[in-house]
């Protein structure tokens, strides 16, 4: 059964019943898509397909762990450090994530100070966040190499399952490459801020309409979800 909608025309329309009624609410709704910028829409849909491929790469690897019969390696005894002569379990693991989760906190004041156009502000505080991301990939680059010197391939490892060796790589590995691709893009776009091409409107990648630093919040959008992603590798990979 159709109802009836009100047109700012005084026009009455038949409304479709049902989930195509919904669609039509939504495809109506002014408020909701007028003023969404095409970058913005753009970087949530990539999101969105990424949240997809990180949500396959976790569940195969707890169906690994949960169907293997072999004994899964401890990570607390895989990923400690020997310092001062004692082990300490996941001590590099907990300053990466601390470092990680940091960086948020300075891309998201690097946003509000794009917002406010105070570029100095918002161009240093993306380049504290690069060099922070820059210091977490360097930190998971000694891990790979501590792991690699003790034995661990992609189809083996000294500590049980198999499986472990290609599973971390594969998540670690995949979530590292955001993070480089994320500091490579943060370096671009503070040169860009400090420059003032959003100011007075230089032709170039990345450069939108004048006085407008858009550019800034969708790389915070990303920024924030590749942290997003480690709370969860970090939950399931290694406190597992």
């Amino acid at each position: 059964m159709n109802e009836t909608v009100q047109t700012e025309t005084s026009q009455t329309l038949p409304r479709p019943a049902g989930l195509r009624g919904v669609a039509a609410d939504l495809s109506s709704d002014q408020r909701a898509f007028k003023n969404v910028s095409w970058g913005k829409a753009m970087m949530w849909i990539f999101l969105l397909s990424d949240t997809f491929i990180f949500g396959c790469f976790l569940l195969a690897y707890m169906t690994a762990r949960m169907s293997t019969t072999v004994p899964w390696p401890n990570p607390s005894e895989v990923f400690a450090l020997t310092i001062g002569g004692k082990e300490i379990p996941l001590i590099l693991i907990a300053f990466m994530t601390f470092v990680l989760i940091s960086s948020s906190g300075t891309m998201a004041m690097a946003v509000n100070f794009g917002y406010g156009r105070d570029r100095r502000k918002s161009a240093a505080l993306m380049l504290a966040t690069a060099a922070l991301g820059a210091t977490f990939v360097g930190m998971q680059a000694f891990e790979w190499t501590k792991l690699i010197g003790e034995g661990v391939r992609p189809w083996g490892n000294p500590w049980g399952a198999a499986q472990f060796g290609s599973s971390f790589f594969m998540i670690t590995g995949f979530h590292g490459t955001h993070v480089t691709i994320g500091v490579l893009f943060l370096l671009i776009t503070a040169r860009k801020v400090l420059r003032g091409d959003f100011d007075n409107e230089r032709r170039g990648f990345f450069t939108s309409r004048k006085g407008n630093y858009e550019i800034v919040e969708i790389m915070g959008l990303y920024w924030h979800f590749v942290d997003l992603v480690w709370v969860f590798i970090f939950a399931f990979f290694y406190l597992w």
